[in-house]
């Protein structure tokens, strides 16, 4: 024993770190829990008892000596450090760093908004978690329809009736809880984030984005609607975008349409993104049923109104030419970063 503490002795003496790494490295093999200094003291319990007082006293001079060592040499490393931060040289430029972007999805979504909000709709928002009454029900949903089924909505409570809570399919959702808690009239557009129990593919996924709208007052007609939508097209894809309505059905507006605008990629001349039909369908939107103003305390005689909805991802599908919907939540700098023009 007495050998191996004169070897550690004279390293120790000897030791002279180039950097804090080599520092860090005697300390771990010295002092450290697994260290030789650890070492030596489980020897020194085999030790017999007339030479326990002899090298008790040498092995803690030893420990005492590898401990001041280690401290008086990260003290002159700290020193050292703090001498070269005062020598830096201040007019010297700073270190450059990248700018983050907005996520696309964020920067069309913020201009729907604005776009509406100059025509005066307010912005509500509600629960992603939604009861039967709020998500189909209200909504004049009848109780065979499809959406309930466990294959379209995610439910997390299911009773098959009017308990069954929900991840909300739409955010129609929050419409109704408008209707339901204020007076008419209404202007309101809803944002916000939906789930549908779909395959996810680059044209389809399990989570989306809507941007919904709603305006009751009285006298609202389907001119209204009409006109409005159309004022959202050209501020949106230009002055010259072409807008055509199409008859058709949701449980919730009664005449109900669906809305295509000519394609932004080949301009009408047709292309894989509208199945070279020149045509692109962005919303759906309708004429609100009297039986949904009705089931949230409104007067169906004396208000009527409008309803839209369109999903944010095809909107900036458009927009930027993306055709994968994958894209947008699989957090891969390299597509993000082609948006960085796009500054916060």
């Amino acid at each position: 024993m007495q050998d191996q503490i004169n070897q550690y002795t004279a390293e120790i003496e000897a030791f002279s770190p180039a950097n804090a790494d080599e520092l860090e490295a005697f300390r771990i093999k010295y002092l450290g829990t697994k260290g030789l200094i650890k070492d030596l003291f489980e020897q020194f319990k085999s030790v017999g008892p007339e030479e326990k007082r002899v090298f008790g006293k040498v092995l803690n001079q030893f420990k005492q000596m590898a401990e001041a060592k280690y401290t008086d040499l990260k003290e002159n490393f700290n020193s050292e450090i703090e001498n070269s931060k005062s020598e830096i040289d201040l007019t010297l430029p700073g270190n450059g760093f990248e700018v983050g972007s907005r996520h696309p999805l964020s920067l069309v979504q913020s201009e729907i908004v604005d776009i509406f909000k100059r025509l005066g709709f307010v912005v509500a928002e509600g629960p992603e978690i939604e009861d039967d009454w709020h998500n189909f029900s209200a909504l004049n949903f009848p109780d065979e329809h499809p959406a309930r089924d466990m294959q379209d909505t995610f439910f997390i409570k299911k009773n098959s009736g009017k308990d069954d809570i929900a991840l909300r399919t739409h955010t129609s959702s929050v419409q109704v809880r408008m209707m339901e808690n204020g007076k008419p009239p209404f202007r309101a557009i809803m944002p916000g984030r939906v789930y549908r129990n779909e395959a996810i593919s680059a044209r389809a996924h399990c989570f989306f984005h809507q941007v919904e709208g709603l305006y009751i007052d009285e006298n609202v007609s389907f001119a209204d609607l009409k006109q409005t939508l159309y004022h959202f097209v050209q501020e949106l894809y230009g002055e010259g975008t072409k807008v055509r309505f199409r008859p058709s059905y949701f449980p919730f507006t009664e005449p109900s349409a669906e809305m295509d605008i000519s394609c932004t990629i080949c301009k009408g001349a047709g292309c894989n993104m509208c199945k070279h039909s020149g045509w692109v369908e962005i919303l759906g939107c309708g004429m609100v049923d009297p039986n949904v103003l009705e089931n949230c305390g409104i007067d169906s005689k004396k208000f009527t109104g409008f309803a839209f909805g369109m999903g944010v991802e095809r909107i900036t599908n458009l927009k930027y030419v993306i055709k994968d919907l994958r894209l947008f939540s699989e957090n891969d700098v390299r597509f993000l970063k082609q948006f960085k023009t796009e500054m916060i």
